[in-house]
């Protein structure tokens, strides 16, 4: 059907101007693309080891009920994340993956007469969920590449600076993807403390379990003391469950109130709900996925040592390399070698490559792959 109308211009301004997020390429597109196969995906910062075992159990019995609407309040869920981490259940907002609890903060909390800060390499999606409700874009810059502990990190300071009589959100990601950075328990309660307290922070916690540092913060521990805090945390990474989508955010009771306001019904499917709830439970499947992190990582720092690769300090379950050239080109040389990871131009870091941690085998195919495109 042809038609003269600009469709473009009947949408709201702020997605107008909108770019998409760009996930990081499936196996399947690949296999289409090249008809490879054997394809190794390091994208994604998934977990090499699968979904927990108890989350698999458990989906076999929720499948006997596809034909019932999942629970719509979570109510056994919440009550499992409320157990094991000392919260009440009406502080618990469940989410389809963090990002759309992320996307339900900015619906509750702003819109076009408001602004949110956010810093410089930090998670695409705040600055498309700020923009899609029209809210204004207050990014900070981030710590410089020469910086002593922390290059490209979140600079606390210049977030602070930023904040105006408009701000009413503030989204820090604690570790930060895509650069891996963190901030201390010190410098981030600080920070805290001195937020005005009718602008709301969301601390974004998708990869702290990863993290072995006992000193690393752990901001649900603080929501009695800063009302205005939401942290948000996800089933996607460490859990194993990015497939099934399911995520939720913590705060006081009368922000979760605001927030399920907005969340839509039955948000969150039934095998989702079963899954999260087992995985919850299985601390050796967790034990298992950090020590195989860890031993990742390390297995990445040497390789990057013996191979003068630059890279950022990571917490996380992946590490970003500085190129010295163009990343792009290598992004698309290790696809021929049947190797997927996550090129980052978008995010203003045009040399670098996020590669996630995978397990041994997997991180020594990479590590070949990548010597091979850069002597070719």
């Amino acid at each position: 059907m042809q038609t003269t109308v600009d469709f473009k211009t009947l949408a709201v301004t702020g997605v107008q101007a909108l770019q998409p997020y760009q996930p990081g390429k499936p196996i399947e597109e690949l296999e289409r693309e090249l008809g490879i196969s054997n394809i190794l995906k390091l994208a994604s910062n998934e977990n090499p080891l699968g979904a927990s075992p108890k989350a698999q159990a458990a989906l076999a019995t929720a499948l006997k009920s596809l034909e019932l609407y999942p629970d719509g309040s979570g109510y056994q869920l919440k009550a499992a994340i409320a157990d094991k981490f000392g919260l009440q259940s009406v502080q618990i907002t469940l989410g389809n993956g963090s990002n759309d609890v992320l996307d339900i903060i900015a619906r509750a909390f702003l819109d076009n007469s408001r602004a949110a800060v956010f810093s410089e390499y930090a998670f695409a999606v705040y600055p498309i969920v700020i923009q899609a409700v029209g809210a204004e874009l207050q990014p900070a810059k981030a710590n410089p590449s020469t910086h002593d502990t922390m290059p490209y990190g979140h600079n606390l300071v210049n977030l602070a600076e930023k904040i105006t009589d408009k701000t009413r959100v503030v989204f820090i990601a604690n570790p930060n993807n895509p650069t891996g950075t963190w901030l201390g328990k010190e410098e981030l309660h600080s920070f805290l403390s001195r937020v005005p307290e009718d602008v709301i922070v969301v601390i974004d916690e998708a990869y702290t379990e990863y993290v072995t540092d006992p000193t690393f913060p752990n901001a649900l521990a603080w929501l009695a003391e800063f009302p205005n805090l939401i942290v948000t945390r996800t089933f996607s990474k460490i859990y194993g469950l990015a497939g099934l989508r399911v995520g939720y955010a913590a705060s006081n009771p009368a922000i979760a109130d605001m927030l399920n306001r907005v969340r839509q019904p039955f948000n969150v499917n039934s095998l989702a709900l079963a899954a999260a709830q087992a995985a919850l439970g299985d601390d050796d499947f967790l034990e298992r996925s950090v020590a195989t992190n860890a031993a990742g990582l390390q297995q990445w720092f040497a390789a990057c040592a013996e191979n003068g690769w630059e890279y950022i300090p990571t917490a996380g379950n992946f590490i970003t390399i500085n190129m010295q050239r163009p990343a792009a080109p290598l992004y698309e040389a290790l696809l021929r070698e049947g190797v997927i990871v996550r090129p980052i131009g978008g995010y203003g870091l045009p040399q670098h490559l996020r590669i996630t941690v995978g397990t041994e085998a997997q991180n020594t195919r990479c590590i070949n792959a990548l010597q091979k495109v850069l002597t070719a």
